[in-house]
Order: structure tokens, then C-alpha cells, then sequence
């Protein structure tokens, strides 16, 4: 436990960042998630991908996940809309 009044609130606010990060890795997990299984099931999946591009990259912005990461999964995403329509 720590004891100094600094290190107490630098416990309080990685708690907090932590959170906030798990939030938010939780929905880029959900947003790719989605978009994967309508690319198996056959239905619109373009309005997914969208939705998963801004959940990426807006984690990107954040910090959350690593900028090249992000560019990465959309990079694959799109290539596998594209294999799937034709």
C-alpha cells in the first residue's frame, strides 16, 4: 500500500486510465466482432466495416492501441469485404 500523498494519486488515476482503456478495447473487440460475422453471414457488411475503421482508429487516437496496429486490422478488414463481394 503506498503511503506517500503522490503515489496514492498516481494509483487513483492509472485505475482510472485502466478503465477507461478496457472500455474501449472492448469496443473495438465488439465493432470487429460485428463486422466479421456479417462477412459470414452474407448480409451488408460495408456499413460494419465503416463503423469498425472509426472504433480503430479512434482507439488509435486515443492511445489505447498502437497507431500502426490500428492501420493494420483495417488494412486486413477491408482486404476481406473486398474477397468476400468478389
Amino acid at each position: 500500500m503506498a503511503f506517500h500523498k503522490s503515489a496514492i494519486k498516481r494509483i487513483k488515476q492509472t485505475a482510472k486510465k485502466q478503465e477507461r482503456n478496457r472500455s474501449e478495447r472492448t469496443k473495438v473487440k465488439n465493432a470487429v466482432r460485428g463486422f466479421n460475422d456479417a462477412v459470414a453471414s452474407g448480409e451488408n457488411s460495408q456499413e460494419k466495416l465503416l463503423h469498425a475503421i472509426s472504433t480503430l482508429n479512434k482507439a488509435a487516437s486515443k492511445g489505447v492501441i498502437p497507431t500502426k496496429r490500428a492501420s493494420r486490422k483495417v488494412s486486413r478488414l477491408t482486404k476481406r469485404l473486398n474477397a468476400s463481394l468478389g
